[in-house]
């Protein structure tokens, strides 16, 4: 039993060595350290910062009027003769392709001349009428091959709903 010196002793020979008042001591001590470490986050309301506020309106979609339409576009065209040509719908992304056989020009900024027949993709299906509507047409942004392949130039502009020429004047 003389060879077992200081921290070399066995764990059955350590337990005399502490004292009585320690071993009370210490799963007190921990109760309460481990009791003051529990604390929730509470975030304080000026940290609270809305990155899509611009962006989301509760069940309201944007639609410019016709002031903003004239203005957002790059060609306006009055037609009486649009029909839908091609829908990707169930193949990606959907968007439409619609074609337009006559019209007037009433806004230009890129083409002084407009040859007809062309297309225009709209990334929504337009509520087309017999009558006579405006057309609210942008330069085309990507689809590179669908654009190649079909020529189109132009997109419908975005938010634009269909407006008619008949209640316009």
């Amino acid at each position: 039993m003389h060879e077992y010196i200081g921290f070399l002793l066995p764990i059955h020979m350590k337990i005399n060595v502490i004292k009585k008042s320690l071993s009370f001591i210490l799963p007190v001590l921990l109760l309460i350290v481990l009791s003051g470490c529990e604390k929730k986050y509470q975030r304080p309301d000026h940290y609270e910062v809305d990155l899509f506020k611009d962006e989301r309106q509760q069940g309201k979609a944007y639609i410019m009027d016709r002031e903003e339409c004239f203005d957002g576009s790059e060609l306006v065209i009055a037609s009486s003769n649009v029909k839908i040509a091609d829908s990707s719908k169930g193949r990606g992304k959907t968007f439409f392709l619609y074609k337009v056989r006559s019209g007037k020009v009433m806004k230009t900024i890129r083409d002084s001349i407009v040859d007809y027949p062309f297309m225009f993709l709209s990334h929504q299906r337009l509520k087309l009428e017999n009558d006579s509507i405006y057309l609210y047409l942008k330069k085309l942004d990507g689809y590179r091959f669908i654009a190649a392949d079909r020529n189109l130039k132009y997109e419908w502009l975005k938010a634009a709903p269909v407006y008619t020429v008949k209640k316009d004047n």
